[in-house]
């Protein structure tokens, strides 16, 4: 595996100095070997211009948060990362690689959860190349190597979570969502180690049932939030109820028997409980009839 190493390169400015100075000097040289009729002078003078003219091929510029990948005729000679203009081998090859932060989302995939049901889900990774040469020799085209990966990764996530959660304590795609992105990120780095990418993060950014599923999914979930909704109504009545006959029995005015006190119960749970405000009925006789 090819590993980065760096690769020092000597000040472009001074190098553009040095170069002007001899151009300047070849120059003149061959005009003044050319007035006086010198052959080895004029041959001389004309292959220090070309040498020099070959010189300037190796000026390069390196932006911040850049690298350039050296290659001489196929050899991988190192990475320049020293900003601004630098000099190297002029027959050296450079191959512009950005160092920056980057991020994308992927598509969204139609794929089926641990429990088979299909939904949809896409995510949003940030990523940045750390090790330049492995990016470039280790695979063909690292972008598009990140894509891939990281799709395949997403539907592989996806099939080891449920959509929801149906116990207390499971990890789910919709109420996990910090366990999912740190296992999503560790699956997506693992797959993107060898093309010398660093994954900075990773979340799903769209989570949905399938459109066929979608309308029995949500009744589904509109029955759940019901009855846990009832639940909290009937233990919230039942406190009443316990409250008010306990009052009662402290007053001491109102003596009820066992059977009036069942009938008072059910009369306030029906009461509390109801979907509807309850009709009042006036008693005109006692409480026994």
């Amino acid at each position: 595996m090819t590993r980065e190493r760096e690769q020092h390169t000597a000040s472009g400015l001074l190098m553009l100095f040095i170069f002007v100075v001899i151009l300047a000097l070849s120059v003149a040289g061959l005009v003044r070997a050319a007035r006086i009729e010198d052959p080895f002078g004029i041959v001389a003078f004309a292959v220090v211009l070309v040498l020099d003219a070959l010189a300037f091929a190796g000026l390069f510029t390196v932006a911040p948060n850049e690298g350039q990948v050296l290659q001489l005729f196929g050899a991988y000679r190192g990475t320049a990362r020293e900003e601004g203009l630098r000099w190297a081998n002029p027959f050296y090859t450079k191959k512009r690689i950005s160092l920056r932060v980057r991020n994308f989302e992927s598509a969204r995939l139609k794929v089926n959860d641990t429990d088979g049901n299909p939904i949809e889900i896409a995510a949003i990774v940030v990523w940045r190349v750390v090790d330049t040469a492995e990016a470039v020799f280790e695979v063909d085209d690292y972008e598009n190597y990140v894509k891939v990966q990281t799709e395949s990764a997403v539907r592989n996530l996806a099939t080891h979570y449920p959509y929801d959660a149906h116990l207390e304590g499971q990890l789910s795609l919709r109420g996990s969502t910090d366990e999912v992105a740190k296992g999503l990120r560790g699956e997506i780095q693992d797959r993107l180690a060898k093309a010398g990418v660093e994954v900075i993060e990773a979340r799903i950014s769209h989570l949905a049932y399938a459109q066929e599923i979608a309308a029995a999914m949500l009744r589904r979930q509109q029955a759940g939030a019901i009855i846990a909704a009832r639940q909290k109504i009937v233990e919230g009545a039942v406190g009443m109820v316990e409250m008010a006959l306990d009052l009662l029995a402290q007053g001491g005015k109102v003596q009820l028997d066992e059977e009036r006190k069942a009938a008072m119960v059910s009369n306030l749970l029906v009461v509390l409980c109801a979907d509807r405000e309850a009709q009042p009925v006036v008693n005109t006789g006692t409480i026994y009839q």
